[in-house]
């Protein structure tokens, strides 16, 4: 039913050349490269409306944002979505959308690739679908974009091959990374701290992991068992440091931390990431793309990769040879974990292995990357 009113719209409904409809994360935050690229426009083309797409169980997000927005899946979503001359989103769209033909779709992607993509990941894990209906349907969605955007050649590469996209890739790098270039000082950093409520007397680590596409409860809900040592952290840690927990989107996990109070925050629902990297003074993640985007700040990184063997061999498989070439130290327990941060406390750190990851995964983060997406797309 809603296939054929949202078709019926499409072909019906005038388009209005000034309207754009942005998503992040199946509409579950005000977050990421669609939020960048709204804020330039906010700021430079004021006379687009612009309205963001949310999901019922996020609405509450973005009652306190002074943004418009819409109901994902609602009669007046259908509207606009079919009026909109710009559709703008970083992750896939439901399948049974179709594309009106003089709407253009712009995906930004959200992330650099470790983990494989698309149609090359060899054997599919995820519920509800097969290795060949999920290629199938990767490859009949991608083929509805008219623009996607990359954060790097390497990327570039990938996206072709594995997203099958033969139309234009605007090599921008992340309108969302502008923010570490531009606003990567003291002001900036103390602002968020304080409006998080964070204590000013400690140091930060960021723990952001990614789901595993074989731990589910259902169809988009992933689980996620944190596999650390939180008593052994709190105690060697927890005078000099505190910890900010980001889940994945996808995980429905909802842990109790309260035996760690004063030392792990839960900041999961976060509208967005960006801020959590400008005040962490250390990133510990597993197989995230977030790594890339970190490594601009040209931070230290720590790798707890716990299950690699399996994550490499069965899960997802990778691009290039991890264990050798990340940008930093990879630990599997909580112990090793500890230590690395000790070091890291002690100025121990690869400062060329971080500067040379970063010279050749964000070489185009000039902090211009906003400017240069809109000016292809809109002012063209």
């Amino acid at each position: 039913m809603y296939k054929i009113m949202f078709a019926i719209s499409g072909k019906v409904l005038p388009k209005n050349q000034k309207l754009i409809i942005f998503e992040s994360f199946l509409g579950k935050q005000f977050s990421d490269n669609p939020r960048a690229i709204y804020e330039y426009i906010q700021e430079n083309l004021p006379e687009y409306k612009m309205y963001w797409s949310v999901e019922r169980k996020s609405i509450h997000h973005f009652n306190d944002l002074d943004v418009q927005y819409v109901r994902r899946f609602s009669l007046k979503w259908i509207y606009l979505m079919n009026r909109a001359k710009y559709w703008i989103t970083n992750s896939r769209l439901p399948l049974w959308i179709p594309k009106p033909t003089k709407t253009i779709y712009v995906q930004t992607w959200h992330g650099t690739p470790l983990k494989k993509l698309g149609v090359d990941i060899e054997e599919i894990l995820m519920p509800g679908t097969n290795t060949e209906q999920y290629k199938r349907n990767f490859v009949t969605e991608a083929k509805k974009w008219n623009y996607l955007i990359s954060p790097n050649s390497y990327s570039t590469a990938i996206f072709r091959r594995a997203f099958q996209f033969d139309k234009q890739i605007i090599q921008s790098g992340y309108p969302r990374n502008d923010l570490l270039v531009n606003q990567n000082n003291p002001v900036t950093i103390e602002r968020i701290k304080k409006a998080a409520n964070l204590p000013d007397n400690k140091r930060i680590i960021l723990y952001a992991p990614t789901w595993r596409d074989n731990a589910y409860y259902g169809i988009g809900r992933y689980k996620f068992d944190i596999k650390m040592d939180l008593k052994l952290m709190q105690e060697q840690l927890g005078k000099q440091y505190i910890v900010l927990l980001r889940l994945h989107y996808l995980i429905a996990e909802n842990i109790d931390l309260s035996p760690y109070k004063g030392f792990i925050y839960d900041f999961s629902n976060y509208e967005d990431i960006r801020d959590l990297y400008l005040i962490s003074d250390i990133l510990v993640t597993d197989y995230s793309s977030v790594f890339f985007d970190y490594a601009i700040l040209e931070r230290p990184i720590i790798f707890y990769v716990y299950d690699i063997e399996e994550y490499r061999n069965e899960i997802r498989g990778f691009y290039f040879d991890f264990e050798n070439q990340a940008p930093g130290p990879l630990v599997k327990t909580t112990e090793e974990l500890v230590k690395e941060v000790k070091k890291i406390a002690k100025g121990n750190v690869n400062s060329n292995l971080l500067s040379e990851f970063r010279k050749k995964y964000c070489q185009t983060e000039d902090g211009m990357a906003s400017k240069k997406v809109v000016e292809e797309i809109f002012c063209n």
